[in-house]
């Protein structure tokens, strides 16, 4: 008899449900019945069960952890279970347990495989049963992934899993067919409000931060659940970018197509009230990409909100806005036209510190292919003067566009002609596939390839631009430009790093501005 304890370790995965014998129960009640035989009616035991636990590795089990735990502080000296494969379905797994085990003393029992592991041929066949434990498990992970897949491909049911905020599950029936369908839950409202805070043009992320913790909002993704006090923005990120919420319409689709994802449905489906689910990710060694599909709920946000939203992202400025932009406000945007370096600033005093002077400093002179100069003639004094200006001619430009929305654009214009040349170069070539020997058919290809991913990194920035043109609201950004000469360094950074993408400088070509909207 024992003089430390027994342990009852019942296991039930997801794929067991409808093994009625695995039952967590049944499970019990034959490990106790057991131990009541061989120990008497009177021995005490511990119980340690898992519902819905797959044995596939150890650290998503925590009951199975507080045993282990329990037997390497030797509270803990024989475990019994109903089959071996409860323990584990990963070899590598349940040997190095049960060296533990081997080192601390304790021993497993198994009531259906009545094999003494402390013995050559019986480890040899435990060995063998969990082999075959993990060969099962790995056939059932891929048929569980390969039907999910299938499903995902061919309804637009939510296939669970993910905990999706601003959703709840419900079941349904859809076109003859029962399933889980999203429905909006208590959150929807407070996630609509985080698109519409971020679709301005002045905010950030810390602004949605903001708002959640003065309206105390428990945020939900994924699998993980995090309080207001313990807010990651990575999270809220990923929420802004999910096309689950969009009320997709034609132009999603324009742009998803333009993202080279594999849209299950025709343009007609996209009919700006149902959502998407966006399944996999892009794999460079497979050929792999992610594939999109419509489902049967109906989106939070609408389209362009969401497309304003994925804009913004797209040209959200690397600069951290905790850095104090102390030498420069346009620190971080401005670069080398030759080289693309990022210039850095730095300053001279006078010996009375009465006066002080700024230059640029190229770090690509330094490197192995070696800039043009280190120190350029142009001053970041003319620089600042230049692109506030430019900001302020930008500003202006986008009011009156407003006004005038029929006004034509020449980075629209530009963008449609040059996709339109692409387009009949492409239809020329396929002419002439009829007559081509084996080797031009090649070249044709290989050339019609090219141009095709042309053509869709020119639509994408063609989608971009009319989608700027329509949804910039200047408004916010007109009173800190009105008091400019009172604003802090930094402020001044924070509007520029909303407006302009990158400033492209040199002796030779002079300032030239991208702004992001």
């Amino acid at each position: 008899m024992s003089n430390k304890g027994i342990a009852i370790y019942a296991r039930r995965s997801v794929e067991d449900k409808d093994n009625k014998s695995l039952s967590i129960a049944s499970q019990i009640a034959d490990c106790v019945k057991y131990i009541k035989q061989e120990y008497g009616e009177d021995v005490k035991y511990q119980i340690y069960e898992e519902e819905g636990h797959s044995g596939k590795d150890i650290q998503h089990r925590p009951a199975f952890r507080q045993l282990l735990d329990d037997v390497e502080n030797g509270l803990i000296d024989i475990i019994i279970v109903k089959k071996y494969d409860r323990f584990s379905r990963n070899l590598c797994d349940a040997l190095n347990v049960f060296k533990m085990f081997e080192v601390k003393k304790a021993s497993v029992k198994s009531l259906t495989e009545p094999f003494d592991m402390t013995k050559a041929d019986g480890a040899m066949m435990v060995h063998n049963i969990l082999t075959f434990a993990e060969y099962e498990q790995k056939t059932i992970s891929a048929r569980v992934a390969d039907a999910y897949d299938t499903r995902a491909h061919e309804t637009g049911f939510y296939q669970g899993g993910k905990v999706y905020f601003g959703y709840q599950s419900s079941r349904q029936t859809v076109n003859g067919k029962v399933g889980s369908v999203l429905v909006p839950s208590s959150q929807a409202l407070a996630l609509q409000k985080m698109y519409e805070i971020y679709a301005k043009p002045e905010t950030s992320l810390e602004d949605i931060v903001k708002y959640i913790v003065e309206n105390d909002i428990s945020v939900a993704y994924d699998t993980g659940r995090f309080k207001s006090d313990n807010l990651d923005c990575s999270h809220i990120s990923r929420l802004l970018e999910s096309p689950l919420y969009v009320r997709a319409d034609k132009e999603v689709y324009r742009y998803l197509s333009a993202l080279n994802y594999e849209l299950l449905d025709d343009i007609s489906a996209y009919d700006g009230i149902h959502g998407l689910f966006l399944h996999g990710k892009f794999n460079n060694k497979s050929g792999e990409k992610p594939f999109v599909k419509v489902g049967y709920h109906e989106g939070l946000v609408d389209a362009q909100t969401w497309l304003t939203v994925q804009d913004k992202k797209a040209h959200k400025t690397k600069y951290k806005g905790k850095q104090k932009a102390l030498n420069s406000w346009l620190v971080g945007l401005v670069k080398c036209a030759h080289c693309g370096r990022a210039f850095t600033i730095i300053t001279q005093t006078n010996k009375s510190g009465s006066k002080t002077w700024r230059y640029y400093r190229d770090g690509g002179y330094v490197t192995t292919q070696g800039c043009l100069r280190r120190t350029p003639n142009i001053r970041p004094d003319e620089v600042e003067n230049a692109v506030f200006e430019a900001i302020r001619e930008r500003l202006n430009a986008l009011e009156i566009a407003k006004h005038e929305n029929e006004k034509p654009n020449p980075e629209i214009e530009t963008l449609q002609t040059e996709i339109i040349s692409a387009e009949d170069e492409i239809n020329k070539l396929v002419d002439k596939l009829a007559d081509a020997n084996k080797a031009l058919t090649k070249r044709i290809n290989e050339r019609v390839s090219k141009l095709d991913e042309y053509i869709q990194e020119l639509e994408q920035k063609l989608q971009s631009q009319m989608r700027k043109r329509k949804a910039v609201d200047t408004t916010p950004l007109d009173e800190p430009l009105s008091r400019w000469n009172e604003l802090t360094t930094q402020e001044k950074r924070n509007v520029a790093g909303k407006i302009i993408e990158v400033i492209r400088v040199s002796d030779e070509t002079g300032i030239d501005i991208t702004f992001s909207i």
